[in-house]
């Protein structure tokens, strides 16, 4: 008992507030619009928009998520957007959180994931700035910063149209082709005592209008040149990540008879294993994979990431024989600043809609196909394993050992290294593999996986990352967030002790200029010392494992951490991992 109540009953929580500073209409927006978490890392220019946050709304969502840096909380809205198909919102502090959060802003553009940047400015008006800091933290376009990737960004002036911008970002963000848009707040207006009550618009009369639908005549002229192909290929990119969309895109495959391609670039699309999909995918097309490309009569890309390169690389100068079909309309996020736009393709059908909308409209439309000698050929092996390494456990050891510890969970891969060959990836659900970071940005890999395990919490699955030491050190403090909240996740770390891939490409130049590849190591090796990554994990509240150099002692080691996660801790195994000699 305790006050005359019995101990189990807690006293009603005191009535939130009223609205009375120009940051608290915000955060009910924000409430209102039913986003369920913001990522932040705290910040002076946003202070009003926090108290309100913390005082106004109280329990109620969104809740904060607490990181150590911008780039995190830019991360950690990316992972959670690859698994729910949702934004989070992220806080950043003025012109230096927004450039902190550049790198991440960039990887979830690429990427083409939704989220609600929360910007903030000094005050616009100078007569109200601090001395100094205001000053610094002031910039006459924040947004300039990083408006080549980020889909429309605004700075409104008052309350009223602070509240309709958050509308308009929250709404062009959910629309396809999706990614990240910001909306800068001022530190004035929101720290300004409300002059009149002020009414919230309903969220609910400004949705996101739906995906594209594929013209008539386009889908009736694909239909017919899918359903007469000798050898179509479906090229299977950026798609939906639900269910049904998976189950239809298979139901097509088998339908027409087609090839699949996937892409390790992008999350799961089509089982990886299925008889119709006979190349491992890989980040970049094998030569097995640009075999098919050439020998295919009828192509169909699905929003595929970078067409026109990968025909380039199939065919060479040489004119593309097949009849390319290409549905994404990707091209209104188009703008010159990046080159995210990749080759452009020769296309002979070209349709701005969402491919999943077009596999549905085929699949009304196409019968089943005649039988085919030869196609789909026989599966085709993945590269050459690389064979004898040197200074560790081969990769593909550290493959089959996880395969074996997370034997009968089921598991989402939030992220692979570039040297996991796709022949180890089981897919066969579209959560069972969330893709790579998009902008090729070292150091989301950690974020990413935090972001992932906030959205899988409760769901049953695992989320599994494993992550290069580059990435793994140039992020590690995201962890803290994974242990702060309390979030069940696997991080194993495929630790060469280097930046390797940037070896090779010392290798291949010293091969070009006929000089020693011995020396390719010299600016890339992170020795001497070696950063021992268990205690780093432990020093920010996650379970640390490793280094593990010895073969025999892998599974008995991966097999505790999956335990330890699946019991609700953030885990972290650090593997030894070789690499090919020099010069092989």
């Amino acid at each position: 008992m305790t006050d005359g109540r019995p101990a189990d009953v807690r006293p009603a929580p005191p009535p939130p507030p009223a609205m009375a500073w120009g940051s608290d209409p915000i955060a009910a927006m924000l409430r209102a619009q039913g986003l369920e978490f913001v990522a932040l890392n705290p910040g002076a220019s946003y202070r009003g928009l926090h108290d309100s946050l913390v005082n106004l709304l109280g329990d109620e969502r969104p809740r904060m998520v607490v990181c150590l840096h911008e780039e995190h909380a830019v991360a950690v809205a990316h992972g959670y957007a690859k698994v729910t198909g949702r934004p989070m919102a992220v806080a950043l502090h003025s012109n230096v959180g927004l450039m902190h959060a550049s790198m991440a802003i960039f990887n979830a553009y690429c990427d083409r994931v939704p989220m609600l940047l929360l910007g903030a400015t000094g005050p616009v008006d100078a007569s109200a700035r601090r001395p100094w800091i205001d000053w610094i933290h002031t910039a006459a376009d924040q947004g300039a910063l990083i408006r080549g990737y980020c889909k429309w960004d605004d700075q409104p002036a008052s309350v009223t149209a602070a509240l309709e911008s958050l509308l308009r970002a929250d709404l062009l963000t959910r629309t396809y082709p999706c990614a990240p848009t910001y909306v800068c707040l001022d530190a004035a207006l929101q720290e300004a005592p409300l002059e009149a009550p002020v009414d919230l618009p309903d969220p609910s009369r400004h949705r996101p209008a739906p995906p594209p639908e594929p013209p008539a005549g386009s889908v009736a002229r694909s239909a017919r040149a899918l359903q007469a192909a000798e050898r179509p290929l479906i090229l299977v990119g950026r798609t939906g990540r639900d269910e049904r969309s998976w189950a239809e895109r298979v139901a097509l495959a088998e339908r027409l008879g087609a090839c699949v391609l996937t892409d390790l670039k992008v999350a799961a699309a089509f089982p990886s294993r299925h008889r119709l999909n006979p190349v491992p995918p890989a980040t970049l097309p094998s030569a097995g994979a640009l075999r098919l490309v050439r020998e295919a009569d009828v192509i169909l890309g699905l929003d595929w990431v970078d067409l026109g390169g990968t025909l380039r690389q199939a065919f060479g100068a040489e004119r593309v024989g097949a009849h390319v079909i290409s549905c994404t309309a990707d091209a209104v996020l188009h703008n010159g600043w990046s080159k995210d736009h990749f080759a452009l393709p020769p296309v002979d059908e070209a349709i701005a809609a969402h491919p999943d909308a077009l596999v549905r409209a085929l699949l009304a439309r196409v019968g089943p196909a005649p039988p085919r000698p030869g196609w789909p050929p026989p599966a085709i092996a993945a590269a050459d394993d690389p064979g004898d390494v040197v200074d560790g456990i081969p990769i593909r050891r550290l493959a089959e050992g996880l395969r074996r510890a997370v034997d009968g969970r089921r598991i989402s891969l939030v992220k692979l290294p570039l040297g996991w060959s796709g022949a180890d990836l089981d897919v066969r659900h579209p959560l069972d593999y969330l893709g790579q970071e998009g902008g090729g940005g070292i150091g989301a890999g950690p974020g990413l996986a935090v972001g992932a395990a906030l959205a899988l919490r409760g769901s049953g699955r695992l989320p599994v990352a494993v992550l290069g030491d580059g990435d793994l050190l140039m992020g590690a403090s995201a962890l803290w967030t994974a242990a702060h909240h309390r979030l069940p996740l696997l991080v194993v770390v495929a630790n060469n002790r280097s930046y390797f891939n940037d070896e090779l490409h010392q290798e291949r130049i010293a091969r070009q200029r006929g000089r020693p590849v011995q020396n390719r190591w010299v600016g890339q090796h992170i020795r001497d010392p070696a950063p021992d990554l268990a205690r780093l994990a432990g020093s920010l509240g996650v379970e640390g494992h490793g280094p593990v150099v010895d073969p025999d002692r892998l599974d008995a080691t991966l097999a505790r951490a999956v335990a330890a996660a699946a019991e609700g801790a953030p885990v972290l195994v650090d593997v030894h991992v070789g690499v090919p000699p020099a010069g092989r």
